[in-house]
């Protein structure tokens, strides 16, 4: 398959995907290396193309924007963060990242992509098996997450969740 079929064929399969779909996944189904995949994709990117790496693998977010979009901010253990994130997706909200404030580097990002409860335990599992230190270790627990969800009703539920577990973030008194 030539360069040009292959990264029509990954753009075809991102966009019809309702899960990441890993450069590793793609590479043994098209029969070229990781890194041919990780090129392709980039230069997908640079087209123009909305397409997203998550921990889990790509998604392309054209075919995701349905929805509201709004930002959280929390403050909790790491041991809370399981609760935390199948609060809001148990309450219909997608986690898309993690934002901190860092005091010497600035906002620090990273994707998520969160949807499912399975979504939350390959995170934490994640996190477990590589021993990874959560970006929220960086700030004593405080983070925000940008949250899609189905409007504002369902933002304000997900909020009052939270708060009532004591991870939604009002500010210092």
């Amino acid at each position: 398959m030539r360069a040009e079929e292959r990264k029509a064929y990954i753009l075809q399969q991102l966009q019809k995907s309702d899960v990441p779909v890993s450069a590793s996944a793609f590479a043994a189904e098209l029969g070229v290396s990781r890194q041919v995949i990780v090129g392709d994709v980039a230069l997908l990117r640079a087209s123009g193309e909305q397409i997203r790496s998550t921990p889990r693998g790509y998604v392309c977010t054209a075919s995701q924007e349905a929805g509201m979009v709004s930002t959280i901010a929390c403050v909790h253990t790491p041991g809370q963060t399981a609760e935390e994130l199948e609060t809001i997706v148990y309450y219909g909200g997608e986690v898309l990242d993690v934002i901190v404030a860092h005091p010497v580097y600035g906002q620090i990002s990273a994707p998520l992509e969160i949807r499912t409860n399975y979504d939350v335990e390959l995170f934490i599992q994640a996190i477990q098996s590589k021993e990874a230190v959560l970006l929220s270790d960086l700030t004593g627990g405080l983070h925000l997450h940008t949250v899609r969800c189905a409007g504002e009703q369902t933002f304000a539920r997900i909020c009052r969740a939270l708060e009532e577990k004591g991870i939604l973030y009002h500010g210092q008194e």
